[in-house]
C-alpha cells in the first residue's frame, strides 16, 4: 500500500529539461497567468494530457462504451468551462494549456476586475479574500466551474468588501 505520507506526483517534468524554445514559452504563462513556478503550469498540462489521453482511448473502445465515455468526458469539460455546450468531441483533442490555465480561480479573478494585476489576484486568494459560491478559497489553481464563475467576490469578512 506504501507510506501514507508519500503522495504521488500531479504532474510529469519535461523529458529534455534544457530545451530553449520550451523554457521561453513556460516563461511566457508564467508572465501572462502569474504562475509561481514552473511545477503549475506543468500541473495543468498534465491535467490536459490525461483528458486527451482518456479521449484517443475512448476511440478504441466498443462502440456504445466510446460514446458513454466520450459523453461523459465531454459533459465534464462543459461543466468545467473549458469548451462550450455546443463542442463536438474532437474539439477535446484540440484543447491547449491556455484552455485549462484561463479556467483557474487567480485568471478568472483577475478578469473580473476584483485585482489590478495577476499578482494580486493570487496575494488576495492566498489570504483569504476571495470566496466562490459562499466558500473561501485560498488555492489560486482552483478550477472554477461555470456555474460558479458568477459567484466570485469578495470575503464577507474581508476589508476589500
Amino acid at each position: 500500500m506504501g507510506d501514507p505520507r508519500r503522495f504521488k506526483k500531479k504532474f510529469k517534468k519535461p523529458k529534455h529539461p534544457y530545451q530553449k524554445e520550451r523554457m521561453m514559452e513556460e516563461l511566457e504563462f508564467l508572465g501572462k497567468y502569474g504562475l509561481r513556478n514552473k511545477r503549475e503550469f506543468w500541473k495543468s498540462r498534465t491535467i490536459l494530457s490525461n483528458w486527451r489521453r482518456i479521449a484517443r482511448q475512448s476511440r478504441t473502445l466498443i462502440k456504445e462504451r466510446a460514446i458513454e465515455e466520450q459523453q461523459t468526458l465531454i459533459q465534464k469539460l462543459i461543466r468545467l468551462g473549458i469548451i462550450g455546450a455546443e463542442a463536438q468531441f474532437e474539439d477535446v483533442l484540440l484543447l491547449t494549456v491556455e484552455d485549462v490555465l484561463k479556467r483557474r480561480l487567480q485568471t478568472l479573478v483577475h478578469e473580473k476586475g476584483l485585482a489590478n494585476t495577476i499578482y494580486q489576484a493570487r496575494q488576495l486568494i492566498v489570504h483569504n479574500h476571495i470566496q466562490v459560491g459562499g466558500k473561501k478559497i485560498n488555492s489560486p489553481s482552483y478550477i472554477v466551474k461555470k456555474d460558479e464563475e458568477d459567484s466570485i467576490f469578495f470575503a464577507i469578512k474581508s476589508p476589500m468588501s
